[in-house]
């Protein structure tokens, strides 16, 4: 099940097409889908949550917890509105594009994928890229 909760005046449109764009994709990978949950909210918001529970007193567009056991893929991922916004118009891509691109790098976080190290930044990134082509919305 993925829920979509907001602590910004933002809002998610086609929230049961990208609900079935994130299951899609946790399938997919092979697993199963358990709870998600996302939460978008802004800047303030997910830094506060970045100092308390990681202790990093830095801006970030994402904070996932990852509670997935064996294959039935569980966690809370925090999404900054602020930061996709930023990242967009750094990285010259549609907004909602971005958000989305968002939005699944928490899925492939918790589906065993990293982004430490540069080869595994590229294989996210393709992942990521792949996954994105598949919207149907």
């Amino acid at each position: 099940m993925v829920s979509f909760y907001f602590k910004t005046e933002f809002t998610i449109i086609f929230q049961k097409k990208l609900a079935l764009w994130i299951k899609s994709t946790i399938q997919n990978e092979g697993l199963k889908i358990g709870e998600i949950t996302y939460i978008f909210c802004d800047d303030i918001y997910l830094a506060e949550k970045n100092i308390r529970y990681l202790n990093h007193n830095t801006l970030t567009d994402i904070i996932s917890f990852d509670y997935t056991e064996n294959d039935l893929i569980s966690g809370d991922i925090f999404i900054s509105i602020d930061r996709v916004k930023v990242n967009a118009k750094t990285y010259d891509v549609a907004f909602q594009d971005e958000l989305h691109r968002v939005i699944i790098h928490g899925i492939l976080h918790f589906c065993g994928y990293n982004d430490k190290t540069k080869e595994e930044e590229k294989e996210m990134r393709a992942k990521e890229d792949y996954y994105l082509s598949l919207r149907k919305f």
